[in-house]
């Protein structure tokens, strides 16, 4: 079980924020600039030939002696896109970086399903056959059944998986991950800003949660071990001691602030998650930035 109805029931008194004014032909609770047939009313104008004539203000007709009909704000449908990592690194950790990556997905996918989104969940390594879930929370049960099913294995390129998204119209695009690929560690700056400007002149909100094991923030292993990468399967010998584990916490730092100001310059949301935090606090106060309460 990925989480309790007692959270689930908490997560219903939360909104996900959107970013842009949702255009897509569906019907959900996010309001449109187009008209529509909403109980939102919006404004009047003149009537036309083939207009609803029920639509039509028969007291303003009375005053004015002339024909209005009235128009209201279309309820429109937003799509949340939700990315899983699904690489072998992500299967790390005392509390796995996989199982809290699913809870945060889990999570997300409740927000936009109560609020009548459409949701489409992605296995980076399956892009073309997405998990897509709508008409309210009571697709959760399969939506948490599909994340059980998830295997953890393999390799992940995140940017790769977001130029393969489809976008028809703006909406949240959430990506889940450790971000630990070359192009991302190398370059970070570089590659995130690249893949976030993508992102903005696709008219998403983007987040990026960053799913991090207790463990890689804070070593506190010593002496000689062998680290093995999970993907390449490939072994390096090292001695850790204080002087050695202050280098790799000066490095994870840059890495972190790399993509914390690639974010922020590009107007993205981004959060690192760590494993050993508490659930509830980082759902509910960490990320509480990404509500409209």
């Amino acid at each position: 079980m990925i989480a309790d109805a007692a959270f689930f029931d908490k997560l219903s008194q939360l909104r996900l924020a959107m970013g842009h004014r949702t255009s897509m032909n569906l019907t959900g609770n996010r309001k449109s600039m187009q008209k529509g047939s909403s109980m939102e009313f919006s404004d009047f104008r003149e009537y036309m030939p083939g207009d609803d004539i029920r639509r039509i203000d028969w007291n303003a007709y009375g005053r004015l002696d002339r024909l209005y009909v009235k128009e209201y704000m279309e309820e429109k449908e937003a799509v949340v896109s939700i990315l899983l990592d699904t690489s072998a690194s992500m299967d790390y950790g005392a509390n796995k970086k996989s199982t809290l990556a699913c809870l945060l997905a889990a999570a997300f996918a409740y927000l936009g399903l109560n609020n009548m989104d459409r949701v489409m969940l992605y296995d980076m390594q399956k892009m073309q056959q997405p998990f897509v879930a709508g008409g309210g929370k009571r697709a959760l049960p399969r939506l948490v059944d599909w994340l059980e099913q998830c295997s953890f294995d393999g390799k992940v390129d995140v940017g790769e998986a977001v130029r393969q998204l489809p976008m028809k119209g703006p909406g949240v695009t959430i990506i889940i991950s450790d971000f630990l690929q070359e192009s991302f560690l190398d370059e970070a700056q570089e590659a995130v800003t690249k893949l976030l400007r993508f992102l903005d002149y696709r008219r998403q909100k983007t987040v990026l949660l960053h799913v991090l094991a207790g463990e890689e923030i804070s070593v506190d292993l010593t002496g000689t071990r062998n680290l093995i990468d999970m993907e390449e399967l490939s072994t390096l010998r090292l001695t850790l001691d204080a002087s050695s584990i202050r280098v790799y916490e000066k490095a994870l730092q840059q890495f972190l602030s790399r993509l914390e100001y690639a974010c922020a310059k590009t107007g993205a949301f981004y959060a690192v998650c760590n494993t050993d935090k508490d659930i509830y606090q980082l759902i509910f106060q960490d990320l509480r930035m990404l509500y409209d309460i």
